[in-house]
């Protein structure tokens, strides 16, 4: 599979580079007056997000296409009010937050891909284990506060929507097509390439399709002491077919995508003195750890345009994902009568000699028969459902409207079927003392299916914008487990349903004051769906933002405050907070809240001649803590007034480029201030401290002939090394200097 998707992937390069014509002048915008999505998305473009009931950060192409970042995070520190937990370095498994939501696997945020959820089970398990690959995606827009509603189930933070490449954007009868080959240090390359176009076929309509393929792959900068694989290979192919009408008002498109990944990735990480003695260090214990995902997913979209007034969009989707991870769990205690975690043993080595010896597995040790066990995380998901949106523009008097009326039906379910392996290090080799049975471990499924209905009218009156919002949502959950080993799971040995039901409202208001100052606001419920056998109360909150917008047509400027009330915060317990309970297990953290400011802006300065130098900032302010005090076996002990873990208080990213046409240039600086990677407050101990950094990229291309150009990236170009995190065990080092370049072709 691997060999043939990399074989489409080069193909689809190899014709966009034959098939090269004059190039684009820079990114087109995505959505286009047929664009299929119009009903689905929150704005058509960056410059109606100002229009948005809520506040809308958009990237569109061009800003994507400068530094060309494979990594998610690295995007998404241009946009306000995110929070990132890195974890391999690599971007491979995100962990975002907005405005104070949990961060672990992306679960508190909606994730998307052209309008549809793309977590293998958004509503039955949300950890994103599968994530759109940013570097195929021609926009990406983070919509936060009351704009947030309109999707779901999760409305905590906001939504993160991807937008992929659309059929063409060019002129019936005329190709247009990307690609580009880079290669790096630590065995990076890329080849990714998209070739598609639309034709007249006579009596009003036009046929179109679309191929595109993305192959990524790094040998890892990170090294095993006694050797072995540590990098990824990740296949992305993606392949649309459509049918409209000539003048664009009627559209039925159909989407497939496939993906399938190798990462070598581990959860284990470094005690804090091997961390400083070598961050980029793996134990000998994470030499068996590997992951494999495979997804395919299927979108049948159909809008039309009833008159002048109306529009209709609806989109039917299927995802399907397997993914095993198969990875160190734990160690043996001394007692020989349980089991450490890794996170306990890394955090005190000197209190689990025997256990951090087993886990080190150094020259010459013969470790305790069985004292490691790797477990097979295995597990199937799957996503059906079908959601519509009716859009009406009318006018009553002198107020217009933007009328939106959705429905969703939607089911998903998640399938662990898994099992544990048990080790022993001789000379740094694990050799394998026990075979488990598939099932043993875990054997459980989780189902659930929602109705989501959702209604907003955007009203306009002179300078006023008011855009109220409402959604519900009535959710069935259901987990079945069966007896460890029962693979036939012939009779339940237990099944818990629940059934949950919440009104979500949401207003925003933009008044403009004049040409340039505009001020903005809204409130809104957050809600996220509780796990299937989960008995606690859902998450809640409400959520607040105010501010002002300033702008013209070369310069932005945006200060908004935002306030995130829970009423209840709720822990889930997975395999990546490192923490030792029941995987899907919730807990409840009781009231709490995120409070801050988030500062953008942008400048586009010409200097003559042609010559323009883009300037950009974004800037986040956040102070979250506990508003109560407990004990948790999740939390830990909390006092109130604690800060909340992995939320640091300042986030600065500084952006400047010289475009002198043929040739661009353009250097990003990132400032993460230090933040706890546990609950508490006060001064931060070295063993819970995430290391402030400031990490510059840089990036230049250079047209060669019309259409093709040489392009250059280096991320992190002083090679600062920083931990990024605790969890899910250990230390947890950043990217070094990672260095891609190679050529481009567009037509």
């Amino acid at each position: 599979m691997q060999i043939k998707m990399q074989a489409v992937s080069l193909g689809v390069l190899a014709w966009c580079a034959m098939m090269s014509a004059p190039a684009m002048a820079h990114g087109a915008d995505p959505v286009t007056d047929s664009d299929p999505l119009g009903g689905i998305v929150v704005t058509a473009n960056r410059e109606d997000a100002d229009k948005a009931g809520g506040s809308v950060h958009r990237l569109d192409e061009e800003q994507l296409r400068t530094f060309s970042y494979g990594d998610i995070n690295r995007v998404l520190r241009q946009v306000p009010g995110v929070t990132l937990q890195e974890e391999d370095g690599l971007g491979l498994r995100p962990n975002i937050g907005i405005r104070g939501s949990g961060t672990d696997r992306s679960a508190r945020i909606v994730v998307m891909e052209d309008g549809v959820l793309a977590a293998p089970a958004p509503y039955a398990a949300p950890a994103a284990y599968y994530f759109p690959r940013v570097a195929r995606m021609v926009g990406v827009e983070v919509a936060k506060g009351p704009a947030a509603i309109k999707y779901g189930p999760s409305t905590i933070g906001g939504a993160l929507g991807f937008f992929s490449t659309p059929i063409s954007d060019k002129p019936v009868g005329e190709m247009s097509g990307r690609g580009e080959i880079l290669a790096g240090n630590y065995g990076g390359a890329r080849l990714h390439g998209a070739l598609g176009g639309w034709q007249a076929l006579g009596a009003g309509l036009e046929a179109g399709a679309m191929v595109e393929g993305l192959y990524e792959r790094s040998d890892g900068f990170k090294r095993i002491d006694i050797g072995g694989l540590t990098g990824f290979r990740i296949n992305d192919v993606v392949a649309k077919a459509g049918l409209r009408s000539s003048d664009g008002r009627h559209i039925v498109e159909f989407k497939y995508q496939t993906y399938d990944e190798r990462s070598d990735e581990t959860y284990l990480g470094l005690s804090l003195a091997d961390f400083a003695g070598d961050p980029d260090r793996r134990y000998n214990a994470s030499q068996r750890d590997v992951m494999n995902v495979g997804h395919s997913s299927y979108q049948l979209t159909w809008r039309s345009r009833i008159g002048q007034a109306l529009d209709l969009t609806t989109v039917a989707y299927r995802t399907d994902t397997a993914r095993s991870w198969y990875k160190l769990q734990d160690v043996r205690n001394a007692a020989n009568t349980g089991w450490t975690s890794m996170a306990d043993v890394l955090a005190n080595p000197a209190a689990n000699p025997l256990a951090f010896a087993d886990i080190v597995g150094a020259p010459g040790y013969v470790g305790r028969t069985g004292a490691l066990r790797v477990r097979d995380n295995n597990r199937l998901y799957q996503s059906t459902g079908i959601q519509s949106v009716l859009g009406a523009d009318f006018t009553t008097g002198a107020v217009a409207h933007r009328l939106e009326l959705s429905a969703r039906y939607h089911e998903d379910f998640e399938d662990r079927l898994q099992q544990e392996d048990r080790y022993r290090m001789v000379d740094g080799r694990m050799v394998r003392t026990t075979t488990g049975v598939r099932g043993t471990q875990d054997n459980r499924r989780g189902d659930a299916r929602a109705w989501a209905f959702f209604a907003q009218d955007r009203i306009t009156a002179g300078p006023v914008v008011l855009t109220p919002g409402l959604r519900y949502e009535t959710i069935q959950l259901e987990q079945t487990r069966w007896a460890l080993g029962d693979v036939t799971r012939a009779t339940p040995t237990a099944n818990v349903r629940r059934r949950v039901d919440v009104w979500i409202p949401g207003i925003g208001a933009t008044v403009r004051l004049g040409e340039v100052v505009s001020l903005v606001g809204g409130v809104h419920r957050g809600f996220a769906a509780p796990a299937p056998g989960s008995t606690i109360d859902p998450e809640t909150s409400w959520n607040y933002e105010a501010g002002v917008r300033l702008g013209q047509s070369d310069w932005r400027l945006e200060a908004i405050g935002f306030l995130n009330d829970y009423n209840n915060l709720v822990g889930t317990c997975t395999a990546s907070t490192g923490v030792t309970c029941d995987l899907g297990d919730q807990f409840s953290g009781g009231k709490a809240d995120a409070r801050g400011v988030e500062v953008s802006g942008g400048y586009d300065l010409k200097l003559g001649g042609g010559w323009r130098a883009p300037l950009a900032v974004a800037y986040t302010y956040t102070r979250a803590r506990f508003d109560t005090s407990f004990v948790s076996s999740y939390f830990g002990n909390v006092t109130r007034g604690d800060r909340l873990p992995y939320l640091p208080p300042h986030q600065l990213t500084l952006t400047a480029g010289i475009d002198a046409g043929p040739a661009r240039l353009t250097a990003t600086a990132n400032h993460v201030s230090a933040t706890r990677g546990f609950a508490g407050s006060g001064a931060i101990p070295a063993a819970e401290r995430i290391d402030a950094r400031t990490v510059v990229d840089l990036a230049g291309e250079v047209d060669l002939v019309p259409g093709i150009s040489a392009y250059a990236t280096v991320q992190n170009l002083f090679d600062d090394r920083y931990n990024v995190a605790f969890s899910p065990a250990g230390a947890r080092p950043g990217a070094p200097r990672l260095a891609l370049a190679g050529l481009r072709a567009r037509f």
